[in-house]
C-alpha cells in the first residue's frame, strides 16, 4: 500500500476521494510541514490518557484526512539543544543524527478553530509522557507531519478494529469518522472503558490485558472485511498470521502496525 508523494493539494484531495469510493485501501501522501504550536489546554481522559490540545498560528492549514495519521513531536536533546528540520519544498530536511522525536496519532483536528488534539499514554517515565504531564498553556513545541495516512474505502461490508491503549486515539477517530451505516467490531485492550462514538452497527468490546488477539479471532467474519490493528508489536503477531493464513485477506484489506515494543524506545514498525 505504498504511494508516491503527491504534493499538489488538489491532486491528493482528489486521490483521497477516489480511494474512499473504491475497492482497496491506499496510503496517500500529503505535503509534510514543520510547525511550531502552543499548548491551549490539557485534560485527563480516563486514568492513563492525557489529551493535550494545541493551537496558535502553527496549526493553520493542518492536514487531517485519515484516522491512523501521525505527527512527530520534536524534543530538546540532553544538553538542551533543539534540532528542528528545515522545510525543503513539500518535504523536510532532517538534521543528522536524527533528533529526539516521538510519534503520536492525530486524535482530532478542527479546521474552524485550529485546535489539534494528541492523546498521550501515561506509562512510567518517558520523554513525551513526562512532557505531557507538565505542559501548561502557552508552552510551545515543534511538530512534523503528518506525512500521509491510510485511506480506507467506505465500501467494505464490515470493519474490524483492534488495539491497546496506544491505539485508542486512532480507533476512537475511526469510529467517529466512518459512515453511520458502517458495521463491524472494535476491540480495545484496556483496564478502563472510555465513552466512544461508534456507529450503531459497530460493536465495541473492551478486553483485559493479554486477551486482545484471542478475542478478535473468535469473531465470525461475514462478507468483505477490512482489518485494522495496532499496539504492542509482539501481541499483534497472532493477528498477522490470522489475517494472512485463516482469513486470507489481500494485502490491501488489512493494516496491522506495531506502535510500540516492550524494551524498545521510539520503536518503528515498517509493516
Amino acid at each position: 500500500m505504498g504511494a508516491p508523494r503527491i504534493v499538489d493539494r488538489e491532486g491528493y484531495l482528489d486521490r483521497i476521494a477516489e480511494v474512499r469510493t473504491g475497492e482497496s485501501a491506499r496510503q496517500v501522501a500529503y505535503p509534510i510541514k514543520i510547525r511550531e504550536v502552543e499548548v491551549i489546554r490539557n485534560a485527563m481522559i480516563g486514568e492513563r490518557l492525557i489529551r493535550v490540545t494545541f493551537g496558535g498560528e502553527g496549526t493553520a492549514g493542518f492536514e487531517a484526512h485519515a484516522p491512523d495519521e501521525h505527527v512527530r513531536l520534536i524534543f530538546p536533546e540532553a544538553d538542551g539543544t533543539l534540532r528542528v528540520p528545515g522545510q525543503d519544498g513539500f518535504m523536510l530536511a532532517w538534521p543528522k543524527p536524527f533528533p529526539t522525536t516521538r510519534k503520536y496519532t492525530v486524535r482530532r483536528y478542527d479546521p474552524a478553530t485550529g485546535e489539534l488534539d494528541l492523546d498521550f499514554v501515561l506509562h512510567g517515565s518517558g520523554v513525551a509522557s513526562d512532557w505531557a504531564r507538565t505542559a501548561e498553556p502557552g508552552a510551545k513545541v515543534h511538530i512534523a507531519g503528518p506525512p500521509g495516512g491510510l485511506v480506507v474505502p467506505h465500501t467494505y461490508d464490515r470493519y474490524l478494529l483492534a488495539g491497546d491503549l496506544t491505539a485508542l486515539p486512532a480507533i476512537a477517530r475511526w469510529l467517529e469518522e466512518m459512515p453511520r451505516t458502517a458495521a463491524g467490531w472494535a476491540f480495545i485492550e484496556a483496564e478502563e472503558e472510555i465513552e466512544l462514538a461508534a456507529p450503531e452497527g459497530v460493536e465495541v468490546r473492551w478486553v483485559g490485558p493479554g486477551e486482545l488477539a484471542r478475542a478478535v479471532q473468535e469473531v465470525g467474519i461475514e462478507g468483505r472485511v477490512f482489518v485494522w490493528a495496532a499496539g504492542e508489536a509482539g501481541e499483534l503477531k497472532p493477528l498477522r498470521r490470522w489475517v494472512r493464513e485463516e482469513l486470507k485477506l489481500a494485502a490491501d484489506d488489512y493494516d496491522i502496525t506495531g506502535y510500540w515494543k516492550r524494551g524498545a524506545t521510539d520503536y518503528s514498525d515498517d509493516h
